[in-house]
């Protein structure tokens, strides 16, 4: 089943990978950076999540308020993402940033709780599907400002496809929450698996992307991030991890605390899909980093390896 938006670092594309990192059992799933759920999807398409609690965090207020909504009255998003369908098909990027600036970010500071309408959620789908590479980007005062996508014919209402990910989102025991990634992190324990998905570090000082929200995801939330990860470790969560190779991340997945915890790091190609310049959207490696017991053999036999140095230098 496929993800209901696009987004930075979507992970639809490494499904294929990290398939071979989802532990073989487990109790409950949490994943604390949501973004397009890729993964989720995933494990719900398969039947992995049937009778298990979920809990789906982003710090994102409006992907969380869409997929609420989408949850809770998918039809009425599909009546008015229609309407702004035919809008576009009309108008174009007259229509996006009419719909941007006029409609949507108005409607958006007007909010006194974390409630999306049926009419909002739609805009917020019809701008991911007709605007730059599905970027979602604020500015510091929080207003969305990606600009429009030169696409010929975007897929922008799909009915049957937004009420499918309406009964997934409504499924079982699926918790939907809107928070940062620390309140999750810290219930993690034996039985529980957990997808960690945060925005990348970046490689260069062009290559960052972590402006999902106005305050943004730095250094020091990596650094934070990465305490939480081994101390959910530590209290028997199974977790798997994705981030760029940026050495500060790679340096600090690969030291002695992260090993001790049972962490392992393999380099993997990925398509980086957002650049200004499209032929600079080519392959570049990503990190999967993970303490899953069922991690592919190489991976196994790397951790051991190391397990053992730190053992014999203690």
């Amino acid at each position: 089943m496929r993800p209901l938006l696009k987004w930075a670092g979507g992970k639809r594309q490494l499904l294929p990978v990290l398939r071979d990192y989802y532990p073989a059992t487990f109790d409950r799933y949490l994943e604390p950076f949501v973004g397009s759920g890729a993964v989720f999807f995933d494990l719900y398409g398969s039947g992995r999540l049937d009778g298990l609690p979920v809990r789906l965090t982003d710090s994102n207020p409006d992907l969380i308020g869409c997929y609420r909504t989408v949850r809770d009255d998918a039809d009425a998003v599909v009546e008015a993402l229609a309407d702004l369908e035919e809008e576009h098909r009309a108008r174009g990027a007259d229509c996006y940033y009419d719909v941007r600036d006029r409609r949507f970010n108005p409607a958006r500071a007007a909010l006194r709780r974390p409630a999306y309408t049926p009419a909002l959620a739609a805009m917020f789908i019809y701008l991911n599907r007709t605007g730059f590479n599905g970027l979602f980007r604020v500015n510091r005062g929080g207003a969305f400002n990606v600009p429009a996508g030169r696409y010929t014919d975007p897929r922008i209402c799909e009915p049957d496809h937004i009420r499918a990910v309406g009964r997934a989102l409504s499924s079982g025991r699926v918790r939907l929450e809107c928070a940062p990634f620390d309140p999750a992190l810290a219930e993690a324990r034996r039985g529980d698996f957990v997808y960690c998905d945060p925005p990348y570090a970046p490689l260069s000082r062009t290559a960052n992307f972590a402006h999902y929200t106005a305050a943004g995801f730095g250094a020091r939330d990596h650094q934070r991030l990465h305490g939480a990860i081994v101390a959910a470790a530590g209290r028997g969560a199974i977790l798997v991890v994705s981030n760029s190779h940026a050495p500060e991340i790679e340096r600090a997945y690969r030291a002695r605390e992260s090993r001790l915890a049972g962490f392992a790091v393999r380099r993997v190609p990925a398509r980086r899909a957002i650049n200004a310049h499209a032929a600079r959207r080519g392959p570049v490696d990503e990190l999967i980093i993970t303490n899953a017991p069922d991690a592919p053999p190489r991976l196994r036999m790397a951790r051991s390896t190391l397990a053992r140095r730190d053992s014999r230098s203690a």
